[in-house]
């Protein structure tokens, strides 16, 4: 059974609750994944080829959870440290998730990608606030993402398996928040993130149209449909930081069932 999620606070988070959320959902087994896809085959190939770039993507945070252990920051414990730790682990494990779509899908994993070096040098440019804000912006982009592919895979195992990992982004964006609401707990702080998350958001989510162009396509979808539910996404998160924390929570994106029933 997983741990109770809990719930947003206007004064400290609950850290060992997360702690204890993600620990209890560290040993889920994989989800199995084949190539039982309703699409065309020129349609798997464009799909595999994202897929293939996300899953690199969720490779390449583990440094963060070694610099957390180093920094000072107000509104964290020991038991946010463990969580953030946990956390990456299961983005690890969503890794791996993805490297099963990836060869099921017929494509090969990658060593690299434009899109994926540029968001690693956006986390190392400044301090570990930027680089949890560049990550809680791959959180909505994966959410949104990863939803459009389930739309467009429902019945297969592979959208059941996408939807397996959309739910645990919902609980990673919500435990995103509980830490920027720490950050930003007065006005002048607030404003400070919104610039900034505005900023790094709208940049992210249009160069990721952009790179999964083909993608999109091979799933019937428009880039500007794409762009329109990230900027929803973004707004969500904006709301997430300067609502009540009750209303915060009810602004928390759309959970996994709810993507595999709503039309593409």
């Amino acid at each position: 059974m997983n741990a109770r999620l809990p719930a947003p606070s206007p004064a400290q988070p609950d850290w060992a609750a997360w702690r204890q959320h993600f620990a209890s959902r560290a040993h889920r087994p994989l989800p199995a994944v084949d190539g039982d896809l309703p699409l065309a085959e020129a349609d798997r190939a464009a799909l595999a080829d994202s897929l293939a770039v996300f899953q690199l993507g969720e490779s390449g945070e583990g440094r963060i959870a070694h610099q957390i252990d180093r920094a000072q920051l107000a509104g964290i414990d020991g038991d946010y440290r463990a969580a953030l730790k946990l956390f990456v682990a299961e983005e690890g494990r969503h890794a791996r998730i993805l490297g099963q779509m990836v060869r099921a899908a017929g494509g090969r994993l990658l060593s690299h990608s434009w899109t994926e070096g540029l968001f690693r040098h956006g986390r190392r440019l400044m301090g570990v606030r930027l680089k949890l804000l560049v990550l809680l912006t791959a959180e909505v982009i994966a959410v949104v993402f990863y939803g459009a592919i389930a739309r467009a895979t429902a019945g297969s195992n592979l959208g059941a398996a996408l939807c397996q990992i959309i739910e645990d982004e919902d609980h990673h964006l919500a435990f995103h928040l509980d830490f920027f609401r720490t950050q930003t707990r007065s006005r002048p702080r607030q404003a400070l993130f919104l610039a900034a998350w505005w900023a790094v958001g709208a940049a992210a989510c249009a160069v990721v149209a952009w790179d999964h162009r083909r993608c999109l396509k091979a799933l019937g979808l428009a880039p500007k449909a794409l762009l329109q539910d990230c900027v929803a996404q973004l707004s969500r998160v904006s709301r997430g930081i300067t609502a009540h924390p009750c209303a915060a929570q009810r602004a928390l994106p759309l959970t996994a069932s709810k993507w595999m029933t709503v039309s593409p």
